[in-house]
C-alpha cells in the first residue's frame, strides 16, 4: 500500500492541528507524555497520530499499534477515527481495545502457559467482589486479623505464586482466597484484577510470549492515562520491558477520579521517568465555549496553582445564563422546576432532549425514580444509562460490538437511505469476514451480499410491526447472518461463551422493550439508541462524553459529603462534571436534602456562577 511521505501528510479529516499537537504527533522516536485538559482533543489527537504513523510507514506494514483506553466505549470511539481517517488495509493493523480486554485476550489465548496451579483447566467466571464478599471470606476462614479492606487492597497487586516465606497472615489469607477462587466451586472465579495478575506471570515466565507482543507493537498508545492503575502499569512495564516500543501516552491529571479503583497517584511523574518520555501540554478546548472554560480554568486552578489557561475554541450559540446554583426548598419543588425549565428548553428548540445531561454522583435508579415522574408529566422521558438490561447496564450495552454492528443493520432496514450506516456496515462485515483489501473481487461478492442482506431484513421491518415477539425475530435473523462464531472469533470479548450471551442477552432484551413502546421500527431504534431522552448518568459514567446542556443534580453536604478542599479527587470529579458541558452548565441544590457547599459558592462566585432561587428560572421564559 502506498506511502505518504512524512512532509507530504496533512491531518485526516479535521481542519488542522494546533502547534503542540503537531510537535507530539511528530514524536516518533522516544516516549511522549501529552497533557490536554477537558475538550482538548485528546481522542482526535490519537486518531491523527495513528492515521500519521500508518499511513507515513513509520508503523510498517508487518507492524501493529496497540491503543489502550480506560473504557470500552473510549476505546471503539477511537478505532472507529481511525477506521474513517485511513485506509482499511492500515486501519486493521490498529488494534484499539480496554486494558481489560487486552489482559483477557492473552489469557484466553496462552492460559495453559500459565505456571500450575494457574493453569487449571475447566471454563471461568468473571465476578466483581464487593467488601463485604472479602469480608464475608476472611470471617469463614478464621482470618481475624486481617481487615477486608487490606485483603481487597492486596488482590490486585499480588505477585503469583503468593510469598509465604514471612508467614504473615494477610499472605495466608491472599493465597488462601486465590485457591478458593480457582478450587473452591465447580467453576474458577476470576475478576479482572486477578486476570491482570495471572498475565503478568505470563508473561514474565514466557519470554517467547513477551517478545512475540512485543515484535507486533512497537508503537504503544494510552488513552486516559490518569485512571491507569497500580496493577495495569505494572503489567505493562512487564509486557514490554526490554523493548523498544515508543509509548504515547494522553491525560490529564486535573480529571484524575478513579483513586478508588485503583489509579495511580502519581502516574504522571512515573511515566516520565520509566520511559523518558517528553511531555507536552496542549493547550485548546474544543467543546466549550469562553466564558465557561473561564468558570473551569478557577476550578483548575484549584486543583492546580501552576496549571496553563487553555484557548477557548468552542463557539457560544446561546444567549443568557450559562452557569448558576439553582436552590429549591423541597425535592418536589425542585423535579417540578428543573422538568418544567428543560421541557421549556426542549419546545423552544434551543437543545434536544438527548443533549441534556443530568448528572448525579451515585443511586441512578433511586434518582430515576425521583424525578421520571415529574419530566413524564411535560412528555420527557428519562434514559437512565446505569439501568441493567439483563446482567449489562445500557451505557456498557451501547459501546459494545456487537450493538454497533447489528444497529448499523437495523438503521439500514428502517430507513430508505443511511450513507453513514452503509459506511460502518461495509467497514464491520469486511471486517468479520477478515477481507483482503487488495482483493476487490472478493470484496465485491461480500458487500454484494450484505447488500442482499439488508434488502431482506428491509423486508421482514416492512412486514412485521416492532412488538415483542418482532424484536426477537428480527435480533436472530441478525445474529444468524453476522453469526454468532464469528462474532466470537473476531473480538476477544466474546471467545467465552457467557461473555457472549451476556451481551446478547441484553441487546434482545433491550431491543424487545424499545418495540414494544414503538409505532416503527426507526422509533425503537431512537429509543433503544437513548435518542430524543434526557440522559440521566453518574459523574464517572460521563467522561468522554459531552452535552449541549449539563444538569449537576445534588450539589448538596449530603449527597456530596467527601467533596472537601482536602480530598483532590472529589474536586477533581467535580471538575470533570462541569467540563462535560458545551454550552451551559447548572447545579441543583436542595435545602431539604442538604445545606450547600458554601467554599464551592465561593470559589464559583467571582467568575459569575452565583446561587439563585430555583424558582425563578422560568421568570425570563
Amino acid at each position: 500500500m502506498t506511502c505518504v511521505s512524512k512532509d507530504d501528510w496533512v491531518p485526516q479529516g479535521v481542519g488542522g492541528l494546533e502547534n503542540r499537537a503537531w510537535e507530539a504527533l511528530d514524536e516518533t522516536e522516544i516516549s511522549v507524555l501529552v497533557t490536554a485538559g477537558a475538550g482538548a482533543g485528546k481522542t482526535e489527537f490519537l486518531a491523527q497520530k495513528a492515521t500519521y504513523l500508518l499511513q507515513t510507514g513509520i508503523c510498517p506494514a508487518s507492524k501493529r499499534i496497540l491503543a489502550i483506553s480506560f473504557k470500552k466505549d473510549a476505546a471503539r470511539n477511537l478505532a472507529e477515527r481511525v477506521e474513517k481517517r485511513c485506509p482499511r488495509g492500515q486501519a486493521r493493523r490498529f488494534d484499539s481495545m480496554t486494558f481489560d480486554a487486552f489482559t483477557k485476550g492473552l489469557l484466553d489465548r496462552f492460559r495453559p502457559t500459565i505456571p500450575e496451579p494457574f493453569n487449571a483447566s475447566g471454563t471461568y467466571q468473571i465476578v466483581s467482589p464487593l467488601r463485604r464478599d472479602y469480608g464475608g471470606f476472611l470471617e469463614r476462614h478464621g482470618y481475624h486479623g486481617v481487615s477486608a479492606q487490606q485483603l481487597e487492597g492486596r488482590v490486585p497487586l499480588a505477585n503469583l505464586p503468593i510469598d509465604l516465606s514471612n508467614g504473615s497472615e494477610v499472605n495466608r489469607a491472599l493465597a488462601h482466597y486465590w485457591r478458593e477462587q480457582f478450587f473452591g466451586s465447580e467453576e474458577i472465579s476470576l475478576s479482572f484484577p486477578m486476570i491482570n495478575r495471572l498475565v503478568k506471570l505470563l508473561l514474565q515466565e514466557n519470554p517467547y510470549i513477551r517478545r512475540a507482543l512485543q515484535a507486533t507493537y512497537p508503537i504503544v498508545f494510552l488513552d486516559e492515562y490518569q485512571d491507569t492503575t497500580y496493577a495495569q502499569y505494572d503489567m505493562l512495564l512487564t509486557a514490554f520491558d526490554g523493548s523498544d516500543a515508543v509509548f504515547t501516552a494522553v491525560g490529564d491529571d486535573k480529571q484524575r477520579i478513579m483513586g478508588w479503583a485503583g489509579a495511580m497517584d502519581d502516574a504522571f511523574t512515573q511515566f516520565e521517568n520509566d520511559f523518558s518520555a517528553r511531555r507536552i501540554s496542549l493547550l485548546s478546548n474544543w467543546r466549550s465555549h469562553e466564558d465557561l472554560v473561564r468558570i473551569q480554568h478557577e476550578i483548575a486552578r484549584r486543583i492546580d496553582g501552576e496549571v496553563e489557561e487553555v484557548q477557548a475554541q468552542g463557539i457560544r450559540e446561546i444567549e443568557g445564563d450559562i452557569s448558576a446554583i439553582w436552590q429549591f426548598r423541597s425535592i418536589d419543588e425542585e423535579n417540578h422546576y428543573l422538568a418544567e425549565w428543560v421541557s421549556h428548553e426542549v419546545r423552544s428548540g434551543r437543545v434536544e432532549p438527548h443533549d441534556v445531561a443530568i448528572l448525579i454522583r451515585m443511586r441512578a435508579d433511586q434518582v430515576e425514580e425521583e424525578i421520571a415522574p415529574a419530566f413524564g408529566e411535560r412528555g420527557l422521558r428519562i434514559r437512565n444509562a446505569a439501568r441493567s438490561v439483563g446482567e449489562i447496564q445500557i451505557q456498557d450495552l451501547l459501546g459494545e460490538e456487537l450493538t454497533s454492528m447489528f444497529v448499523s443493520l437495523l438503521r439500514l432496514g428502517a430507513t430508505d437511505r443511511s450513507p453513514e450506516n452503509w459506511e460502518l456496515a461495509q467497514q464491520n462485515y469486511l471486517f468479520l469476514q477478515a477481507a483482503d483489501p487488495d482483493n476487490e473481487l472478493t470484496q465485491e461478492r461480500l458487500l454484494a451480499k450484505l447488500e442482499a442482506f439488508v434488502r431482506q431484513l428491509r423486508e421482514e421491518l416492512i412486514r412485521r410491526q416492532p412488538d415483542l415477539d418482532s424484536a426477537e425475530v428480527i435480533a436472530e435473523l441478525l445474529l444468524e447472518f453476522i453469526s454468532k462464531q464469528m462474532l466470537r472469533q473476531c473480538f476477544p470479548a466474546y471467545q467465552r461463551e457467557r461473555d457472549f450471551e451476556r451481551v446478547w442477552v441484553g441487546f434482545v432484551t433491550l431491543l424487545k422493550e424499545c418495540a414494544e413502546h414503538s409505532s416503527s421500527w426507526a422509533e425503537a431504534l431512537d429509543e433503544f439508541e437513548g435518542i430524543g431522552q434526557v440522559a440521566l448518568m453518574t459523574v464517572h459514567k460521563s467522561k468522554g462524553l459531552e452535552f449541549h446542556t449539563m444538569i449537576f443534580y445534588g450539589l448538596d453536604n449530603q449527597t456530596w459529603w467527601s467533596l472537601t478542599p482536602q480530598r483532590s479527587e472529589e474536586l477533581n470529579t467535580f471538575f470533570v462534571a462541569f467540563t462535560r458541558a458545551k454550552q451551559r452548565a447548572f447545579f441543583s441544590q436542595c435545602v431539604e436534602r442538604g445545606r450547600a457547599i458554601g467554599w464551592i459558592q465561593q470559589l464559583l462566585a467571582p467568575v459569575g456562577v452565583v446561587t439563585i432561587d430555583g424558582t425563578t428560572i422560568l421568570d425570563s421564559m
